[in-house]
């Protein structure tokens, strides 16, 4: 019969299907559990239902620091995301001109993609201790995220500079645009979209890093490894309401990008670029 499904499409609908109940259902499991009641446990049946373990997760606990850990990854993500997005941004401008040792200087900037996490934290943190350093999440550890996210962001602008049409440049100068008139008003507005999809992977890497932080944290852990310091010590739904939370700001900082896309987007298309405020 004409439209008949064979063999191969329920064979790949079930290895999909299989693919998303390993991929969401530990999340919807956790997202389930930590809504139990005042006396309920970590595992089923639940027992009543209530936001109390919400309210329990920013209070003083007997172990662990869950608003410090997740304020810590949040500053840290962040400060992450914008150095990421400049240094990527002026990387690919600079990348766009053959220069003399860039493909070298290419792959010591992704190499790090190669290289696994634990030994570059472990490096990173046993280079701070011969140098005397204290190590600690704002310093060395801002600087192990960055290997990770780094590379992504170049990769991506590499990628977005290759298919970027330069007699948009061009137009801007014959209209009498400076260099720095051209990059803020002609290259910036294209390329805006793409660089909220760098700073949105630059600050998801960060807050979700657990390897690159263990050696380089110092003190104060972020929330990663805190979550992962908690497996061991807390025995209430509070540690799945904190992964409730902390999946809840992912699908946020998702939600919020896609938003940014979708406003520049509809003005791109209403008004263009600024290309002609650059004359």
């Amino acid at each position: 019969m004409p439209g008949r499904r064979g063999p191969a499409y329920w064979l790949l609908a079930g290895f999909f299907a299989l693919f998303v109940l390993f991929l969401y259902g530990p999340t919807i499991t956790i997202l389930v559990l930590s809504f139990q009641g005042p006396k309920g446990g970590l595992t089923f049946p639940m027992n009543g239902v209530s936001l109390h373990w919400f309210g329990n997760l920013f209070e003083k606990q007997m172990v662990g620091d869950f608003a410090g850990s997740f304020k810590r990854s949040m500053v840290l993500g962040l400060g992450v995301m914008v150095v990421t997005v400049v240094a990527s941004f002026s990387a690919g401008l600079a990348f766009r001109n053959r220069f003399r040792g860039s493909s070298v200087l290419f792959y010591l900037a992704i190499a790090s993609l190669i290289v696994p996490s634990i030994l570059i934290s472990l490096g990173i943190g046993l280079l701070y201790r011969v140098l005397g350093w204290e190590t600690a999440w704002y310093s060395s550890g801002f600087g192990a995220h960055l290997t990770w996210t780094l590379p992504f962001g170049l990769l991506i602008m590499f990628a977005v500079f290759n298919r970027f049409d330069r007699r948009y440049e061009e137009a801007a100068r014959d209209l009498g645009a400076t260099p720095w008139q051209t990059i803020r008003f002609v290259v910036l507005p294209i390329l805006l979209p793409s660089l909220v999809g760098v700073g949105l992977f630059g600050f998801t890497l960060s807050y979700d890093e657990f390897a690159r932080s263990l050696y380089t944290a110092g003190t104060f852990n972020t929330l990663p490894l805190e979550i992962y310091g908690m497996t061991t010590n807390v025995t209430t739904p509070v540690l799945y309401a904190l992964g409730t939370v902390t999946t809840g700001v992912s699908f946020l900082a998702i939600g919020l990008a896609f938003g940014v896309f979708a406003i520049l987007r509809r003005r791109q298309q209403r008004h263009g670029s600024d290309a002609g405020r650059a004359a």
